[in-house]
């Protein structure tokens, strides 16, 4: 049978919703929490000091005493009125909806109902790119991540350009990097990457400018591989290592040989030279404490031989 007991209420789950439908609710929400206790202090104040504004009853008091009756006013007024913008802020003010001026930091004054003051920070600001799934010009996947360093230049035109500058940027960046990587091979991804934020900055710095953001620079802080691709790109490394040492000592061959043929050429060219190379043989063998014994025949010999046997 159906149950007839009403529907679950979440008030968290509404509240999720209706923030993320209308980002600035908080705001609203603060600023009539705000003016309703306004409102209530007013109210009761004001009775308080209905005596002191009558006239009827300030003539036996002295004006000093009679005006103490106004401060608590002034105070709520100032209170009301003032607005403080901090020294890493800028204030933009809309007069009946209208944009008025760029306010710079200190007191200023401003008219409830009529005036509205909202601040926007102009430090730098960093935003952390999450981890993006792209392709490179190669087909090979890759994750990547990235912070992007910015500062507002305009603060008029990150209020009226743009709803929500932070998230636009930090969008704005991912969009970006999946294409610029895109169009470049995974060497280069790997090996340029400072090429690569380069281009990634200057893209979005233009794309920005008419937001009055200023983008100072963008950084790849990591860029992940799965694991069959790290073992290939091992494999590669490996051979590539295994390639650089035959190489290398194929080149060591082609050295020793030339030098031996060089040894070769001075010693038949001068007179004596093998004999003493000969003897200095039989020098270091002597040296030896084994049971081998070395005889040493001249080569002059055996060119003497060659004769006699040519005869």
């Amino acid at each position: 049978m159906p149950s007839n007991q009403p529907p679950e209420i979440d008030p968290e789950e509404i509240f999720r919703k209706l923030k993320e439908e209308n980002p600035d609710l908080g705001k609203k929400a603060k600023g009539f929490v705000r003016w309703v206790i306004i409102l209530i202090v007013l109210g009761n104040i004001l009775p308080l000091f209905k005596d002191f504004i009558n006239p009827s009853n300030m003539q036996g008091i002295s004006p000093l005493f009679s005006g103490l009756g106004l401060i608590p006013i002034v105070i709520v007024l100032l209170v009301i009125f003032i607005r403080q913008v901090n020294q890493f802020e800028r204030g933009i003010l809309f007069t009946f909806g209208k944009y008025s001026k760029t306010v710079d930091p200190g007191w200023r004054i401003v008219i409830p109902v009529f005036q509205s003051l909202t601040k926007v920070d102009i430090r730098v600001k960093a935003v952390d790119v999450p981890d993006q799934e792209a392709m490179t010009k190669d087909n090979v996947s890759v994750r990547i991540n990235a912070v992007i360093y910015y500062k507002v230049k305009d603060a008029a035109k990150v209020i009226i350009e743009v709803e929500n500058f932070r998230n636009a940027t930090a969008q704005l960046a991912q969009t970006t990097m999946r294409n610029v990587v895109g169009e470049v091979p995974l060497d280069d991804v790997l090996g340029k990457r400072d090429e690569i934020s380069k281009k990634i900055r200057t893209i979005v710095d233009v794309a920005t400018d008419p937001w009055g953001i200023d983008v100072i620079n963008v950084e790849l802080k990591d860029i992940g591989l799965n694991d069959e691709m790290k073992r290939v790109m091992g494999k590669e490394a490996e051979a590539e290592r295994e390639k650089r040492a035959v190489i290398i000592k194929a080149e060591g061959e082609v050295a020793a040989a030339e030098n031996m043929a060089k040894a070769a050429k001075t010693l038949s060219g001068a007179p004596g030279a093998l004999h003493l190379r000969t003897l200095q043989s039989v020098n270091d063998l002597s040296s030896d404490q084994s049971n081998t014994t070395v005889w040493m025949l001249p080569v002059e010999a055996l060119r003497a031989l060659e004769a006699i046997a040519k005869k």
